[in-house]
């Protein structure tokens, strides 16, 4: 990690940029996400009543896609970001990789399991049922729509909150959802998975956590606070007593199902 002065201000650190790359490498190389997230999509997979068609919108560098495409006859992913691109098209070279953003990409075959993984951090929240409505139009009938995304009351996000009042919520997402009477939204739940970060060093700690802080929320630029004051923070709220620092960041996953095809009797 480059060395910053500790009067430093954060800034938000640019997703296809070198130091978010860094600190995205030090967040997977410390938590037990990927491992508890690919167990649990697989469980999901494999209840699924079709596996032909899987769609990853927001692949990013393609390691939960490359987990899961085995069990599908095609995988089709939708990244605009170039840098992640080029690790996705090396990762899954079998994938067919759409490059526009969601709200404009065209999907022309029906996906029996679409996954958004921590994409809406980087929409607007006016877009978001917008967003969720096109990919939805997206799964075949019977299929599912997977929304994964950081809780908002853990530990990260409480972070977050706290130097810049952003908030994410999916359970206020899935009431909007139910509120728009679409065809295309059937049954939703909502569940959660206990995650943890954890780091030897409190350098990387608070590069971890200045990762996190780096959701593009109107007006978070401004209020995000000194390194000095990042660090007190990180000492004050996530060290732990065995040693290091520890940051639970659990994830909340929604699954809308689409409606099954109404049958017309004849």
């Amino acid at each position: 990690m480059p060395q910053r002065s500790l009067n430093e201000r954060v800034t938000p650190l640019v997703v296809d940029g070198k130091s978010y790359r860094e600190a995205f490498r030090a967040f997977l190389a410390g938590t037990d996400e990927k491992d508890v997230t690919h167990a649990y999509l697989t469980d999901v997979v494999r209840r699924l009543p079709t596996r032909r068609t899987f769609l990853d919108v927001g692949a990013a560098d393609g390691t939960t896609t490359k987990h899961l495409s085995p069990f599908f006859e095609k995988t089709l992913c939708v990244e605009p970001g170039e840098h992640m691109y080029e690790l996705l098209r090396r990762n899954c070279p079998d994938a067919v990789i759409l490059r526009e953003p969601v709200l404009e990409a065209q999907v022309q075959t029906p996906v029996d399991l679409a996954l958004l993984s921590h994409v809406l951090y980087y929409l607007p929240r006016k877009q978001w049922t917008p967003a969720l409505l096109r990919i939805l139009s997206w799964v075949r009938p019977g299929g599912e729509l997977l929304v994964a995304l950081q809780n908002p009351a853990n530990a990260c996000m409480r972070m977050v909150r706290h130097f810049t009042g952003a908030r994410f919520d999916l359970a206020g997402l899935a009431e909007e959802l139910a509120a728009t009477a679409s065809p295309l939204v059937g049954a939703a739940r909502l569940e959660t998975l206990p995650v943890h970060y954890h780091g030897g060093s409190l350098e990387e700690a608070v590069a971890v956590a200045e990762f996190h802080l780096s959701v593009p929320a109107p007006g978070a630029a401004e209020a995000l606070p000194t390194r000095r004051e990042l660090s007190a923070y990180v000492r004050r709220h996530f060290t732990d007593p065995a040693g290091g620092f520890t940051m639970p960041h659990d994830q909340d996953m929604l699954h809308i199902r689409r409606p099954e095809a109404a049958h017309h009797q004849p």
